[in-house]
């Protein structure tokens, strides 16, 4: 098993859940669910904050060798600044080779930080999305002021 299959096993186990309960949960096939454990496969990026929310631990401990299970250490420097952001409707630019298509121009809801990595939400043609995104993919942020 690869520390991630490890880590998403040892977790779903510890709250007494079953594949098929975790891979129903996730709207996944038990198949798959025991693939990731196995570690002949990953779940796609956008999964893991859906698995990381059902297993109680922070994205930064499933994909980080070396990360607490809670997102509750104390933030400090410039991630004390990004948590005060969390709530706030903002634009994000981003870096080019990191652009994000569906994000361009377009206003969202920074709903949660967690380590590195930031989860948004907007409303957009396609209809609301929500995304996890990393904050090194990140340019700018700009505050968008209610009503524009």
């Amino acid at each position: 098993m690869n520390k991630l299959g490890t880590k998403i096993a040892e977790k779903r186990k510890s709250r007494g859940m079953t594949q098929i309960e975790f891979s129903e949960r996730m709207h996944v096939t038990r198949q798959t669910v025991s693939r990731w454990e196995a570690g002949t496969a990953m779940p796609d990026i956008d999964k893991i904050g859906e698995i990381a929310d059902i297993l109680g631990v922070s994205c930064d401990y499933l994909l980080k060798d070396e990360a607490p299970e809670s997102g509750e250490e104390q933030a400090k420097g410039v991630g004390k600044l990004l948590k005060s952001l969390a709530g706030k409707t903002v634009r994000l630019a981003f870096f080019d080779e990191e652009a994000d298509i569906d994000l361009f121009n377009t206003p969202c809801r920074i709903t949660d930080f967690e380590g590195n990595w930031m989860r948004v939400t907007a409303d957009t043609k396609k209809g609301r999305i929500e995304k996890l995104i990393p904050v090194s993919s990140v340019l700018s942020i700009e505050i968008v002021k209610e009503g524009n």
